[in-house]
């Protein structure tokens, strides 16, 4: 809220959700007779993140050959869409997310080591659930009070109830936590 890019666009993609040739489409646009099905020009999202900001949820599942091309629009502050000729400008904050240890996928292979290094500016590491019990009660209580507001109930759980909670080991993480909260408002 408090950056020069607060009035841009905030554009999301999910980069596990979608087939590597849709996720280049949708990423850097495409133009008319690209591909079947390509009746006209489209922007992509770095486009549509022009002054604004980008999230690619899920990077670490960018496929290696989409890795390549994200990585010359970050270099260059280009794209090129598919099928066409000229690349264009694009000036966009860019944020990622990963379940994964990228560092351990470029280890492996499966993550390319200029681009981890290219995204690694500012790394914000959330520890998993388990790591944080202080923080399950807040949490128990913001996920009681949508449940609550989104079913019309008003279930309340007793001390001994959130501190059985924060005895769990919460392998689903902040997920899991969230749908069992949702099922004791529900049942």
């Amino acid at each position: 809220h408090l950056s020069n890019r607060n009035g841009g666009p905030f554009v999301k993609v999910n980069c596990g959700a979608l087939s590597e040739s849709l996720l280049e489409s949708e990423l850097f646009g495409h133009v008319r007779g690209a591909f079947t099905g390509a009746v006209g020009n489209r922007a992509g999202r770095f486009e549509t993140a022009h002054t604004g900001t980008i999230f690619l949820d899920e990077i670490g599942e960018l496929p290696l050959a989409l890795q390549t091309k994200l990585l010359r629009t970050l270099q260059e502050g280009t794209v090129l869409r598919l099928g066409a000729k000229r690349e264009r400008r694009v000036d966009a904050r860019l944020v990622v997310a990963t379940h994964r240890e990228l560092a351990q996928e470029v280890a492996a292979g499966r993550f390319r080591r200029d681009l981890y290094y290219r995204l690694n500016v500012i790394p914000i590491r959330l520890p998993a659930l388990r790591e944080r019990p202080q923080d399950i009660a807040l949490l128990v209580a913001h996920f009681l009070n949508r449940a609550n507001q989104a079913h019309q109930r008003n279930v309340i759980l007793t001390p001994e109830a959130v501190a059985l909670l924060a005895r769990h080991d919460w392998p689903g993480n902040i997920r899991e936590l969230g749908n069992l909260i949702e099922r004791v408002v529900l049942l």
